[in-house]
Formats: structure tokens, sequence, C-alpha cells
């Protein structure tokens, strides 16, 4: 009976050891399964590394079988990023400008290896921040600070291009570059206020300055328009006096002019009358009626005399 026992209680070691074997080697077989494979996200590129050297050929996004223990796959975002900081620079006329600027970049997909290799995956630490202050820096160098202001499109698209340059080698590229904002000292900010004030009250000045001579003009012409036309209706005035006295003089006659003296005669002889000398000659009726009756007189009394 002993040995019946001992039997069956090694047998039953035997069989739990077999089951542990077995469970062992299934959970092996799984945990090598897991790392036979990798899956690389959508937007990203993974880079194989073969017991830490960097296969040059990248894994596109999806499932992708792998040497397990041997090979591991870092994924490398491919994606429009966002990269924003302060940066502050010195103008071409020596004023402290301080800018928030953001860059939008992505990582091209088959640079991603040697990126990895040079860089590792903190590349915008590493690379982008420097790039971007030294560019900046250099950029404000070349204006003034109003030229910064006036002509922020322009300095932002000059940063770009330095960008640009510097990063490419590395497979970065600089999808776009804004330059938030500028900020002076409080002395600038305060000088530009003062000029933009002067400017508008030159601007008031010459404003007022062209509506008085606008006035002046209007009122100058509407002077000649008037003028113009008085002068025309004198002329034309003139015109017909002398169009009518024209046609008055030419309708004249002797017979008319003795027709009209007859109609216009009061009965009254005149007193005063031409002479053949081109004389006026006062004729006084009443000194002629005494004269006469003088004469009468005289004849009469003549006769008795003699007698």
């Amino acid at each position: 009976m002993d040995i019946n026992i001992r039997d069956l209680r090694a047998n039953q070691k035997k069989h739990e050891f077999k089951g542990i074997k077995w469970i062992v080697a299934g959970v092996a077989a799984l945990f090598i399964a897991a790392n036979s494979f990798t899956i690389v996200p959508a937007g990203n590129t993974g880079v194989v590394l073969t017991l830490g050297e960097v296969n040059n050929k990248p894994l596109s996004e999806g499932f992708h079988i792998k040497v397990p223990f041997a090979q591991r796959v870092e994924n490398i975002s491919n994606q429009i990023q966002v990269y924003e900081t302060p940066a502050s620079a010195v103008s071409k006329d020596l004023q402290t400008v301080s800018s928030k600027i953001a860059v939008n970049y992505r990582l091209v997909s088959d640079k991603s290896p040697e990126m990895y290799r040079k860089v590792g995956s903190d590349y915008q630490t590493v690379l982008i921040a420097p790039a971007v202050q030294e560019c900046m820096k250099s950029a404000t160098a070349k204006h003034t600070a109003e030229e910064l202001i006036t002509e922020r499109q322009s300095v932002g698209d000059e940063v770009k291009t330095s960008l640009e340059a510097r990063l490419s080698e590395y497979g970065i590229y600089i999808e776009k570059f804004n330059i938030v904002n500028f900020d002076f000292s409080e002395e600038f900010n305060t000088a530009i206020e003062s000029k933009q004030v002067a400017e508008q009250n030159l601007l008031k000045t010459q404003t007022e300055q062209k509506q008085t001579e606008l006035i002046a003009d209007t009122s100058a012409k509407n002077k000649r328009v008037a003028a113009n036309a008085e002068a025309d209706a004198i002329l034309a005035k003139a015109k017909a006096q002398a169009e009518a006295n024209k046609l008055l003089e030419e309708s004249l006659s002797d017979k008319v002019i003795a027709y009209e003296q007859i109609q216009k005669w009061d009965g009254v002889m005149p007193k005063v009358t031409g002479s053949e000398s081109g004389m006026l000659i006062d004729v006084d009726l009443n000194s002629l009626d005494g004269s006469s009756q003088k004469s009468q007189t005289s004849q009469a009394a003549s006769p008795s005399n003699n007698e």
C-alpha cells in the first residue's frame, strides 16, 4: 500500500511538473511572439535598431515583423508640429526687441533614420530651438525697429528662408514661420507714439490747408465764371444795341424824319434855328413884334416932320 501511494504521488508530481513546463513554454512563446512584430502608428516612421545599430531603411505605417529581443523600433513623428518660443534680439538701430515666434515644421520620413543616428528623438531641443534663436537675431540685426513693425511679413519670410537652409540637411521642413508679437522698450514705444501724434497733426494741418485752398480756388473760379458771364451779357447787349441802331439808321429817311417832326410839333415856332454858317441864332418873336411896331410908328411920324 505504501508503495502504491508513493508511486501515485510521484506520478502526480511528474504530471504537475510537465504542466508547469507547458505553461512556461506557452508564456515564453507568447512573449517571443509579442516581441516578433511592431505596429508603426499613422503619421510616424519606424526607425529599426538591430542590437543598437540604426537601419537605414525606415518602416512605414502599419504592421511589421522584427527579430525578437535583437531588434527594436523607435517611432519618429512625421506630422506637422508647432514650436513656440520667446526670442530676444537687437535691431539695426540698437533697439532691444522681444518677440514671440511660432514655427510649424515636420520631419521628412526618409531622413528619420539619419536624424535618429545623428541627433536622436529630441531634435526639437537640439536643432530647432538654437537655430530659431540664431536666425531671428540675424534677421533682426538687419532691420530698424520701425522696419520690424512695418515689414513684419518680410522679416518672417527672411527668417523662414534662413531656417530652411540650416535644417533641411537634417530632413526638417519648415511649413510656416510666424512672428506672433514684437515688444520694444518703454522709451521706444513713447517715441513711436509721439511720432504718430506728430504725423497725425501734420496730416490734419495739410488737410485743412488743402481744404482752404480748395475753397479759395472754388471761390475764384465762381468769380471768374460770374465775371465772364457778365462780360458776355454786356457784349451781347452792346451787339444787340448796335444791331438795333444799324437797323434804325437804315430805316430812316428825310421824309420819315419830317413826318416824325410834324407828328411831334406842338404848334410853337422854335426859338433857335440854324444858319447857313452853322451857327445857332436865338429868335425872339416878341422882340420881332416890337421892332415892327417901332418901324411902323417911325414911318407914320416921318411925313409930319416933313410937313
